[in-house]
């Protein structure tokens, strides 16, 4: 760990698999092809629902805002990940760093809440279909999505402006993004404050969304059991299976990111290196990547809407 002058840090150091110069090539090359991969399946998935009517409905509203997040999201963190593939010290202002961990603190943050209410929105529609429409009225799912992004900006700038007034011992992040909790591991004041701040977001962000979603999947599973036929509880089942799916990824790869024990006798080992390297790339790229995948390849609405988007626009080029 480079030690820093009177604890003044101008730029930060991301050295994550500088030992592996090999890897460094191939993980550019799929990274690269994954972030393209995102960009080109949200961005078709936004387009078909602001394009097909059919498609405006608060389901839908909250996956383009999901694949919206994703974009966001990956290009907040990518960019920095492949510039930190060419280069074996990656340098980065602090400046920069600190605006590269807000904007991907307040993404994951909306990501975490927006999947929470569309697991909210997924029990109305089961639970009350017949008074759905009323329910979840523009007047309540647009109210809805806003609280997600504002809980996210809001808390990402408290989590932002406590970190940026600690004083740092080392600038040497053993990651490829200016990641929060590796950012106050190098501090060499008292960070309580920043904990219990932390534990309050995870409350928010990860805890109340994740309770939200077990007790609608409760209730929803528990009317699905109630109707009769094979064929009502499967359809049942088909609208909220996508969400589900990106849900247990989602929660999934975050629990396992940061509960697993590490313990300092395997830190810095090869093996150890390399399996977090490919979580944290799941969890920042293969995921966004999958999301659009999911949720149209098993529902019809989506793949027509697509189609007749297509059948337009060759139509159109015809004449």
């Amino acid at each position: 760990m480079e030690r820093t002058n009177d604890s003044i840090v101008t730029e930060f150091v991301l050295v994550r698999l500088s030992a592996h110069p090999k890897l460094q090539t191939v993980f550019f090359v799929l990274v690269l092809w994954m972030y393209l991969m995102i960009l080109l399946g949200n961005g078709v998935l936004i387009s078909v629902i602001i394009y097909d009517p059919h498609l405006h409905t608060p389901m839908y509203f909250f996956l383009c805002n999901l694949s919206f997040l994703d974009i966001c999201y990956t290009s907040s963190s990518v960019p920095l990940i492949l510039d930190s593939f060419l280069t074996v010290r990656n340098r980065v202002s602090f400046s920069g760093c600190m605006v590269q961990m807000f904007l991907s603190f307040a993404m994951g943050v909306t990501e975490c809440v927006l999947v929470g209410m569309m697991a909210l929105d997924r029990y109305v529609a089961i639970c009350y279909p017949l008074r759905y429409p009323v329910i979840m009225s523009k007047g309540t799912y647009v109210p809805m999505a806003a609280a997600c992004w504002v809980s996210g900006l809001v808390d990402s700038t408290v989590q932002t402006s406590l970190a940026m007034q600690l004083p740092f011992c080392a600038n040497v992040i053993d990651n490829f993004v200016c990641e929060i909790l590796a950012i106050l591991k190098l501090s060499c004041a008292d960070i309580s404050v920043n904990v219990i701040s932390m534990a309050a977001s995870n409350l928010i962000a990860l805890a109340i969304p994740l309770l939200a979603i077990s007790v609608s999947y409760i209730f929803i599973v528990a009317t699905i059991l109630r109707i009769p036929s094979t064929e009502g509880k499967r359809k049942a089942f088909s609208t909220c299976s996508a969400h589900l799916t990106v849900v247990i990824m989602f929660y999934g790869t975050i629990l396992f990111m940061y509960a697993e024990p590490k313990s300092k006798s395997s830190v810095g080992t090869d093996g150890q290196e390399i399996t977090e390297t490919l979580i944290s790339l799941f969890y920042g790229v293969m995921t966004p990547m999958l999301n659009p995948l999911i949720y149209s390849l098993r529902n019809k609405d989506v793949k027509s809407a697509v189609k007749n988007m297509l059948g337009r626009k060759i139509f159109s080029d015809e004449l």
